[in-house]
């Protein structure tokens, strides 16, 4: 097939190959040149596997299939019938696959030009697996049959699944997910959307992985003092933050081990981002716990435009025991102390 443009034009021939490539910027990437991610749209009820007895039936629908560096094959078809699913194992289950196929005998020598359905028989097995078309078979899955043995009712007593199933959307468009296999793909550009109906939740991809605003990610902040900067040594230091908006969420824990040290002055936490100079002080709330011995409350103090958090505890029961913590303050900084804190601030950007 070639298709030419208009007489009044330069003239201009494409051939099926070339068209199929073009066809890939209708379709959402799949992070290599010119390719795209097959299936079946998202939110389009074709296609739908079910059975009669032991008649397998596929309702009528459209979708697109690609093979490597041929583009995507659209296709439209009416209600097919693929086959009958064949006779159980006396011992074993099996698993079936029912797939769309796409014949174009320019690439598999398959002798046709049609999109069809196909029911592909699986192999009986103490731990059955779903079979595979061969490597020149243009495809995308539509479901899996699982046939127990005749013990177990047989083909009779087969059951679908559609988790195989896979959906596509136009570029920039929100990919719906469900399979643990499509939940497991990495994204292919930062700042990609989709949306887990697993979490319930529409993920970005941050160019290194999947996450929702709201999601906790692991910080490793500066620990400093005014004077002399603490060394980690055997103890912990242990934070997370979330985002939502310009909205940050920062809580850590801080666990002095024997051979740390505390520096010399006040401490300092870094934040995982700035704060906003908004002209507001930020507070918290922080506890430095001694064991076996006392609890010092008090707050996570940011101030307006700041990168860093200090924290204030009372130290004593009178309105001016209030303090810095240091090495020295509330106690004597030891291997039984832990510092906590939580707090919420603006984020500057």
């Amino acid at each position: 097939m070639v298709a030419t443009d208009p007489l009044w034009l330069p003239t201009l021939s494409y051939d099926e190959s070339e068209l199929r490539k073009m066809d890939a910027t209708l379709f959402m990437a799949d992070g290599t040149a010119g390719g795209l991610r097959a299936g079946i749209r998202a939110g389009d009820p074709g296609l739908a596997v079910s059975r009669t007895g032991t008649t397998v039936n596929v309702t009528g629908g459209a979708g697109v299939v690609t093979r490597a560096g041929q583009g995507a094959y659209r296709f439209q078809m009416a209600a097919t019938s693929p086959g009958t699913i064949a006779a159980a194992n006396a011992t074993f289950a099996r698993i079936d696959l029912v797939y769309l196929r796409i014949w174009d005998n320019a690439v598999d020598s398959g002798g046709l030009y049609k999109a069809d359905t196909v029911l592909l028989t699986g192999t009986p097995s103490g731990s059955p697996a779903i079979p595979t078309p061969a490597a020149t078979v243009i495809y995308i899955p539509l479901a899996t049959i699982n046939v127990p043995n005749t013990g177990g009712g047989g083909a009779s007593s087969s059951t679908i699944s559609t988790t195989i199933r896979q959906v596509t959307v136009a570029p920039g468009g929100i990919l719906p997910v469900t399979s643990a296999t499509d939940i497991a793909i990495a994204g292919v550009y930062t700042g990609q959307a989709r949306y887990n109906t697993v979490r319930g939740l529409p993920e970005y991809w941050s160019g290194s992985a999947w996450a929702a605003q709201g999601d906790y990610a692991a910080y490793t902040p500066s620990w400093t003092a005014a004077t002399t900067n603490p060394t980690l040594g055997n103890g912990s230091l242990t934070t997370r933050w979330t985002r939502v908006g310009r909205q940050i969420h920062y809580l850590g824990t801080l666990v002095l081990g024997s051979t740390s040290n505390g520096g010399t002055g006040v401490w300092s936490m870094s934040l995982p981002t700035a704060a906003a100079a908004s002209g507001i002080f930020t507070f918290g709330t922080t506890n430095y716990a001694v064991a076996f011995s006392n609890d010092y409350l008090g707050a996570m103090q940011i101030d307006s435009g700041a990168s860093t958090g200090v924290f204030v505890v009372k130290t004593g029961t009178n309105a001016s025991s209030a303090a810095q913590v240091s090495n020295t303050v509330p106690v004597a900084a030891s291997s039984s102390s832990r510092l906590y804190w939580s707090i919420q601030y603006e984020a500057a950007t």
